[in-house]
This record gives C-alpha cells, sequence and structure tokens, in this order.
C-alpha cells in the first residue's frame, strides 16, 4: 500500500507539474478539471458519483475556476472521523524564468537548459547530483497535492484502508486571495452536516525547507501563522519649500513610522517560544501626482505584519501607541532643528504649532459621524458607487475609503489614520486546549517517531506552518468584539474584502502542515528533494491518518 503511494506520487508531481496553472489564467482551471477526470474514471467514485465534486467558486460569477473536492467513505460507511487532505492546485507565474518560460513546466527539458546556465554552486551541486527535479509548481506545491491524490486515489480503491474517511480538498488561488478554500468551507460544512461526520483535523501537504544556511531538520508543522496588513494614511501641512518650516512634510511622518515599525523586535509575535519575523513595510509613497515646489500634502504605507497569537485588536493598540511616538518625535526633532535654524538666522524663535493626532479609522469615523450625521453616509456611498470593486486593488480601494473621509474631515491639521488594508488571515495556535487538538499532536509525534529511524536528518515538530496559506481559514476566534475591531477598522469591508466569519467558525478544525522538502519557492531554481518528497513525506502522512483514526 504505502509504496503505491509513494510511487504514485512521484507519478503525478510530473504530471500535474507539465500542466501550467498560474494564478489566476486558464490553467488553474484545467488542472482542475485533469485531477476531476482522474477521479471520476476509479470505479468508487462512479459507483458513488454523488461523493465527487467540481465546486464552482462562490466569489465572481464569471470565475472558472474550481474546487475539487472528492469524499472516500472508509469502511462500509460506519465511521464518523474524517481527515481532510488539503492542497492548492494554482502556482505563482513563470516570469522568473524569462527565454525559459516555455519549458519552465518541463521538468526534464528545464534540467538540461540549467546545466547550461551560469548557477551558484548549491543549484549547481543539486542539479548534477539527480536526487532533485526542477520546475514551476513542482516543490510550491504539485508534489504535495499528488500525495493527497495518491493516498486519496488508494482508500478509493481499498475502503478497509483506513478507519476513517478522506476528503481530497484541491484548491486554486492560494497564491492569491484564497478564494478557493473561502468556496470549499460552504460545502465541507454541508458534507459534515449531512453524514453527521466529525472532521478531526485538516492535514495540507504545502512545501517545507531549511530555515538558515545549513540546517539539515526536516519540519511538520502544527497550526499556521496569521497576517495583518495594518496601514498608514498620513496628512501633513503643505508649504512652499521656500518656507520650510511652514508645514510638515508627511514623508517625514512616514519615514518615521518606517523607523519605528519596521523589523521592530519588540513587534514580534511569540507563542510557545515560537518567534514570527517582525512587520516590515510592503509599501510606501507620498500622495503627490505632479513635480512642483509645494511640498506633499498626504501619504500612505502599509506593513506585512504576521502573528501567531495576537489579534487584530491588539496589533491595533500596539500600532496606535508605535504611531504616537514617531508623531511626537517628529515634532520634538522639528523643533529642535527650527531652533537652531532661528538662531543661525537671527530671527526669533517660536515653538512649531504641530500637534500628535493618530486616529484608528474606526474613530475618525465615528468622530465624523457625530458631526456630518447622514451626510456622511450619503457621500461615502457616492463614493463606492464610483469605484469598481471588481478590478480595483484591495489596497486602493481602502486607501480611497481613507482619503474621502479625511476630505471630510473639518479638522485639517496634520494627523495620523491607522486602519488595516485586505488581506486578513487568522493565524491558528495549536497547544492542546482541547481532545481534537491533543490527538493532533500525538499523531504527529507518533509518525515522526515511527519514521526517523528510517532517515537520517531530525524530524522536528514545530507550532505555526511559517507561511502564509489556506490553513489560516480553517478556523477563527470565537470573540466578536476582536472580529468587530477588525472590521471597523477595514475600509474595504464588506463592499470589496470579505471572510465568511460564520462559515469558519462552523468549520473549525485543527491544522498541520506535512510537506515536500525543497529550495527556492517562487524562484525559477525552485526545485524538490526527490527521496524525501517522494518516499518520506508520503509516509509521514499516511502514518499521521493512521494514527488519528485509532
Amino acid at each position: 500500500m504505502l509504496k503505491r503511494i509513494q510511487e504514485n506520487t512521484e507519478k503525478y508531481t510530473l504530471e500535474l507539474t507539465r500542466i501550467p496553472s498560474a494564478v489566476e489564467t486558464d490553467g488553474e482551471t484545467e488542472i482542475a478539471r485533469h485531477i476531476f477526470e482522474l477521479l471520476k474514471n476509479e470505479a468508487y467514485f462512479q459507483d458513488h458519483p454523488d461523493q465527487l465534486f467540481l465546486q464552482k467558486l462562490q466569489q465572481h460569477s464569471t470565475d472558472q475556476r474550481r474546487n475539487v473536492i472528492a469524499y472516500v467513505k472508509g469502511g462500509k460507511g460506519e465511521h464518523r472521523k474524517t481527515v481532510i487532505l488539503l492542497g492548492h492546485i494554482d502556482t505563482v507565474g513563470i516570469e522568473d524564468y524569462r527565454d525559459l518560460k516555455h519549458i519552465a513546466n518541463n521538468p526534464p527539458a528545464l534540467e538540461e537548459a540549467l546545466k547550461q546556465m551560469t548557477l551558484n554552486d548549491e543549484v549547481k551541486r543539486d542539479l548534477e547530483s539527480g536526487e532533485w527535479v526542477f520546475g514551476r509548481g513542482i516543490f510550491d506545491m504539485k508534489c504535495g497535492v499528488a500525495a493527497n491524490l495518491a493516498t486519496t486515489l488508494e482508500a478509493a480503491r481499498n475502503p478497509d484502508l483506513f478507519n476513517g474517511n478522506l476528503i481530497f480538498l484541491g484548491v486554486p488561488d492560494e497564491e492569491g486571495n484564497s478564494a478557493g478554500m473561502l468556496s470549499a468551507l460552504k460545502l465541507l460544512n454541508a458534507i459534515r452536516k449531512k453524514d453527521d461526520l466529525e472532521y478531526v483535523a485538516v492535514l495540507d501537504t504545502d512545501y517545507m525547507t531549511s530555515r538558515y544556511e545549513g540546517d539539515e531538520n526536516r519540519y511538520i508543522y502544527v497550526g499556521t501563522i496569521g497576517k495583518l496588513l495594518p496601514s498608514f494614511y498620513i496628512v501633513g501641512k503643505e508649504t512652499h519649500v521656500g518656507q520650510s518650516f511652514g508645514g510638515l512634510d508627511p514623508n517625514e511622518l512616514s519615514s518615521e513610522l518606517v523607523r519605528e515599525i519596521n523589523l521592530c523586535k519588540d513587534l514580534c509575535d511569540v507563542a510557545d517560544g515560537e518567534v514570527t519575523v517582525p512587520p516590515i513595510t510592503l509599501k510606501q509613497k507620498d500622495l503627490k501626482q505632479d513635480y512642483s515646489v509645494q511640498i506633499a500634502k498626504s501619504a500612505h504605507l502599509y506593513f506585512n505584519y504576521p502573528t501567531h497569537a495576537s489579534e487584530p485588536d491588539e496589533v491595533m493598540d500596539k500600532l496606535v501607541l508605535k504611531a504616537e511616538k514617531a508623531f511626537n518625535q517628529v515634532i520634538e526633532r522639528l523643533n529642535d532643528n527650527y531652533k537652531e535654524y532661528c538662531r543661525m538666522s537671527e530671527i526669533p524663535f517660536q515653538k512649531l504649532p504641530w500637534k500628535t493626532k493618530v486616529y484608528t479609522f474606526d474613530a475618525l469615523y465615528r468622530k465624523l459621524e457625530t458631526e456630518m450625521g447622514d451626510k456622511l453616509k450619503q457621500r461615502l456611498a457616492a463614493l463606492k458607487r464610483r469605484l469598481d470593486p471588481e478590478t480595483m486593488d484591495d489596497r486602493a480601494y481602502s486607501l480611497a475609503v481613507v482619503e474621502e473621509i479625511c476630505k471630510m474631515n473639518p479638522d485639517s491639521d496634520p494627523m495620523i489614520v491607522v486602519y488595516f488594508a485586505p488581506p486578513y488571515y487568522p493565524h491558528m495556535y495549536i497547544n492542546g486546549k482541547d481532545e481534537r487538538e491533543q490527538r493532533l499532536l500525538e499523531a504527529l509525534n507518533n509518525s515522526a517517531a515511527k519514521v526517523q529511524p528510517k532517515i537520517s536528518e531530525p524530524l522536528k515538530l514545530r507550532k505555526f506552518y511559517p507561511y502564509i496559506s489556506d490553513l489560516s481559514f480553517c478556523s477563527v476566534t470565537d470573540n466578536q468584539d476582536t472580529i468587530n475591531k477588525l472590521i471597523t477598522n477595514m475600509p474595504a469591508w464588506p463592499e470589496k474584502y470579505e471572510l465568511p466569519i460564520d462559515e469558519m467558525r462552523a468549520f473549525n478544525v485543527p491544522v498541520a502542515n506535512i510537506g515536500p522538502f525543497g529550495k527556492d519557492a517562487h524562484q525559477f531554481t525552485e526545485r524538490l528533494h526527490k527521496p524525501f518528497s517522494f518516499e518520506v513525506m508520503p509516509e509521514l502522512l499516511v502514518e499521521t491518518i493512521i494514527d488519528l483514526f485509532r
């Protein structure tokens, strides 16, 4: 049984890699139909067609992409325990392959071409070793999907293989906006309710790699990292550059925010000794459109902010304090510089008029609502009618709403507005707080212990899958006040961006990631380590499933 799953993992990895399926291309639809047809041709699904789904995504009526969901009942269908095998069928694009784009999904041809290129020593060694296979998506994550497919097909051919049920879930758009996973939740909840199932775990098979140079460990992850996109809209005071102390440059406030937040160790989120990378800037710019000798009126920036345990309300509180500190420091520095300038220029010094003003989006909205009443809602509604939520970038949409709010503000003093832009990925912190989490932790440890003697690399169980993934949508906090703090500070909600909070809460399944090993995801040297990925990873997956069903 295991040998067949291992062999088929390799077979389907190469087969799926040959199908280009870059996110937001027709390839996502093609690969879904390919997997669906493979499953449809199995005798089990011909006998049980109601357990195989090619589910249309719910996000947009014109979206032709599909989820593939295949449900195999163990034994004679008497089991309630069910494991969901999750994998995304999309990849990032192929532009990084440049002149090799035409063979980016053809591993043998790509490897021959790479041998003619100047590569770094590590890539060259791997290429020449014969233990690695190259190609777009082979690592992230066609191999993981192949392992799930091979395991599901083996269960379909031998329903007594596991003392429980398997659900294969292949989703598009993971590299985009997770429309596949978000659409799947409703159907998964319906299947559970219809057949009175117990979802014991979601096992993702997304990629796993070294954490640092020289790292020989191989990792199994339980739980997943989360992500917020805290954003700042900065209103300055314009002035002619010849009277530079007569205004307040929003770029200076923006830069001070970067100094306070960017890679700040105090903003690392720590849980169970696991530490997120600190926030880092993803965009910073002023909003001046054309050249002139007037300084900018406003600026904008946002940060990638990973989380392990902190919820949106806690992050917002921390960032408001950081913004207040940055504003205070700018005012103090400006006054020091102006005082020295006045001394040098022999003119009287008067303290500059600036005061620290920091609002959350929600606080500013409520302030204006009190002052303007229905006029505020009417003007925002008119703005949103002019914007196109179908084509406009989520971040740009959010910024447009914040700008409009600030234009209506009768207070024209410099200020910073803190808000959240999409996307939001909740973290999942698995710490054994209930029986299902304890069972998952035990199964992962048991499978690692069983496989470890067969390999030389140490297998390590770690909390929090460290890369943004669809695992984030398998649960969400029950604290509605926390969610409300997110929603009221997210200007794009719900017209442009919304999560199915009720479906996520209803789903509420603990998660883990058991992935293939490779290197250079999202690079043209993306590659997969064959011995671990085709032999060890499928065995870890199967042993974990068996243990979860005990």
